[in-house]
């Protein structure tokens, strides 16, 4: 039945559906059929799979399902009265919908809390959507959301090559030119080489819209274009955005001018914060010693949640610690910070401990689950279906099911959070049916203590040590690699196609395997737990030696590429600054290489 869900085989789903009944997986079975005719399944249909699958994923699947459909169609009554059995509350979409349904009820009395949450929701969304939208759409005709709301959304969704985005903001506020987003989007240069038939403010956001465009595509190009013509028709708003997003782009090139060009805009606070955190990162690589009175304005300016975030906390710490004159105040706000994130739990959570004077040691064990909290957790009904879905490769549906049972919902299946104690014993239940990926990520979910041997297990350690020994690698640093390429899953595939525990990719397997002399190897090996080990292990090791055993250098290699790590090592044709190891592994530019390493 997965794979007629897939197909969306209306017809082979029906058929099927009578032959799950009684099975473990039912519930899966009858959520494929009612979902893929939802749109045309009776209210009485659809309440009666509720009651059926009470308290199930599946239940709050459909009616997360139902809920933004009942949105697209405008039926408010009914959104309103089932939203609050909604259990997840993880779709921005769907609150967006409930939002506008509070916003036509309560009016103004609620429009500023309802205009502040659909902004944060909105704005951090790029693929299309209805919800959101909308809600933004009535919000600007109420005048809670401003024009520069709207152009804002636009011109983040330009930078980050969402077209469609884009043109669904502008059509609220300006409908008479949301079709030339799409030119903006094919050609910046040649639409700011034409005359732009619109009115004078809207043709001023047409043109900032494609200076982010060209910055997105070469920053270089879009700081000569202001330099030489545009920057004197534009507002000190638009101004200091468009520096601010050729500021970013530069700095996420490491380009030694990245500081240049936020120095031409007055006031950090008109940036976002992305762009803030790119400069941050740009003052902290500007020369052998960092610009640390730019580190603290530019984190400073943050937005308070952004400010939380502990990467951030650390280097604002330095920041104050960097001050020539250090009085007792600035000592104890400093120390204040460290001590806020200091631990053992992150990468910048031991920097603090570290900088506070403590080594970084394991955290002591907590008490093993019991035998009546495991057992808890083996009659959860949610993780008995994962487990089950799993075993019988529905990973992806194990994977939702399991998330929603230990992520989404408490021990009793209401919204809220499983305690402690409960997500050690759900973690040590998928330790014990050696689901590692979800043993980890339950496990590190936990908040006042934790379990490293849940969160850092150690599978196939045969097949590891016999394999790095051979080769002299640590096993601990490739224990590491295969942690965060693939959590142990043995058939994970990415994306882009990178395959097994170490995610490697066709071309390089097939390279790696001539080097190595690993004779007759073939693609469909590739996810074999030996092959695989094999020649991750044989790549990481030509890596490592490549870059003279810099373990940071080879881990960003491995994931990114060679050429890309050496480029991060020596910017500007090797000319960039000597820097600390954590200024060079913040301003990596992927995000997913920066958390890697």
């Amino acid at each position: 039945m997965a794979n007629a869900f897939k197909r969306n085989d209306k017809k082979r789903l029906t058929a099927l559906l009578p032959q799950a009944k009684g099975h473990p997986l039912e519930a899966w079975a009858a959520y494929w059929e009612l979902k893929a005719r939802l749109d045309e399944a009776s209210s009485q249909e659809i309440r009666a799979f509720f009651t059926k699958f009470e308290g199930s994923y599946q239940e709050d699947r459909l009616r997360n399902d139902w809920l933004l459909l009942l949105g697209s169609r405008r039926d408010w009554t009914t959104l309103e009265s089932e939203y609050p059995h909604y259990r997840m509350r993880d779709d921005r979409e769907l609150r967006c919908y409930f939002l506008t349904v509070e916003f036509i009820q309560k009016g103004p009395q609620v429009g500023k809390m309802v205009a502040d949450e659909v902004r944060r929701n909105w704005m951090g969304m790029r693929e299309a959507d209805d919800g959101c939208t909308l809600a933004a759409d009535r919000l600007y005709d109420a005048k809670f959301f401003t024009a520069l709301d709207i152009w804002r959304k636009a011109r983040l969704m330009v930078e980050h090559t969402r077209p469609v985005t884009a043109r669904n903001a502008v059509q609220i506020v300006a409908p008479q030119v949301a079709p030339m987003v799409k030119d903006i989007h094919n050609n910046a240069t040649q639409f700011l080489a034409k005359n732009i038939a619109a009115p004078q403010k809207v043709r001023q956001e047409l043109v900032v819209m494609a200076l982010v465009r060209v910055a997105s595509q070469d920053p270089d190009v879009a700081a000569k274009l202001m330099r030489t013509k545009w920057q004197p028709y534009l507002t000190t708003e638009e101004r200091h955005w468009v520096w601010g997003v050729i500021g970013r782009q530069s700095a996420m090139r490491l380009d030694d001018d990245a500081l240049d060009h936020y120095a031409r805009v007055a006031h950090d606070k008109d940036l976002n914060d992305d762009m803030l955190a790119w400069k941050v990162r740009a003052a902290l690589r500007a020369g052998n010693t960092p610009k640390w009175s730019l580190v603290e304005s530019a984190i400073h300016a943050m937005s308070p949640d952004a400010r939380k975030e502990p990467a951030w906390i650390y280097w604002y710490a330095r920041a104050l610690l960097s001050h020539k004159k250090i009085t007792p105040a600035i000592q104890q706000e400093a120390n204040a910070l460290l001590e806020s994130i200091a631990g053992v739990k992150g990468f910048y959570e031991q920097l603090a401990l570290e900088e506070l004077g403590r080594k970084v040691s394991t955290p002591s064990k907590p008490p093993a689950p019991t035998a009546e909290e495991l057992e808890v957790a083996k009659r959860n009904p949610s993780l008995q279906r994962a487990l089950y879905a799993i075993a019988m490769g529905l990973r992806a549906e194990g994977v939702r099911e399991w998330n929603y049972g230990t992520n989404l919902v408490n021990a009793q299946g209401q919204s809220g959070l499983m305690t402690d104690r409960e997500l050690l014993a759900a973690a040590q239940l998928a330790c014990e049916h050696q689901i590692w990926d979800r043993c980890i990520n339950t496990s590190e979910r936990t908040r006042a203590v934790i379990d490293v041997e849940q969160r850092f297990p150690m599978p196939f350690k045969d097949a590891v040590l016999q394999r790095t020994r051979s080769i002299n690698l640590d096993p601990a640093y490739v224990y590491g690699l295969i942690r965060q390429e693939s959590r142990f899953v043995m058939d994970a595939k990415s994306h882009v196609g990178a395959s097994g525990l170490m995610q490697v990719m066709p071309a390089t397997a097939r390279w790696t395997a001539r080097k190595i002399g690993l004779n007759g190897f073939t693609p469909d090996q590739i996810t074999d737990r030996d092959t695989n080990i094999a020649i991750g292990t044989g790549y990481l090791k030509l890596v490592l030696d490549s870059f003279e055993g810099s373990l940071p250098l080879a881990s960003a290699a491995y994931n990114a590429g060679p050429s890309r790590s050496r480029r991060w090592r020596a910017p500007n044709d090797g000319t960039g600054p000597v820097v600390e190891g954590a200024i060079w592994a913040e301003n990596v530019p992927f995000n997913e290489t920066r958390d890697y390493v």
